[in-house]
């Protein structure tokens, strides 16, 4: 079973907030961003990986990449999964992905979305997959940072 410490979503992936105030309010030591996109982008690769501390590893994989191995993590491995968009999360999970809560950070507002939150913006797509993930049994809370306090994305919806 791997030690998946918490599950983001956050459309910025890897940045000052989830490389170093997350990651250090839960004790992580590994980073694993499932996406696809990224996966194959050294470039956006090398840019998340200047703003996490040399201590911390960071590993790009694809979403079935992710699904596939994750399971054999070690268990000295603490591990913050960062994705992009529920839609990747959905897939993680309908991959066999243990995942029982999901922070989300940021999902930037663009044409044929409706903000719901201050820094939450969802089109149907977006609905559909967290209606998959409420009926996997998945908690959503949105909250940008670990001081503040979580809301339940549902309530939203």
């Amino acid at each position: 079973m791997p030690n998946i410490l918490l599950t983001r979503i956050d459309n910025r992936l890897v940045h000052g907030q989830v490389g170093v105030t997350w990651v250090n309010h839960l004790g992580a030591n590994l980073i694993v961003v499932a996406n696809d996109e990224v996966a194959e982008d050294e470039v956006q690769q090398d840019l998340m990986e200047m703003v996490v501390p040399e201590a911390i590893g960071v590993r790009f994989f694809s979403i079935q990449a992710t699904a596939d191995i994750i399971h054999d993590a070690s268990e000295d491995q603490y591990i913050f999964l960062v994705s992009k968009t529920p839609q990747d999360v959905l897939r993680l999970v309908e991959g066999g992905v243990l995942i029982d809560k999901v922070n989300i950070g940021n999902m930037h507002y663009s044409e044929g979305k409706t903000q719901i939150y201050s820094t939450v913006s969802v089109d149907d797509a977006d609905k559909e997959a967290f209606r998959k993930l409420k009926e996997h049994g998945v908690k959503l809370e949105v909250r940008r940072v670990p001081d503040e306090r979580p809301d339940d994305i549902y309530k939203f919806l």
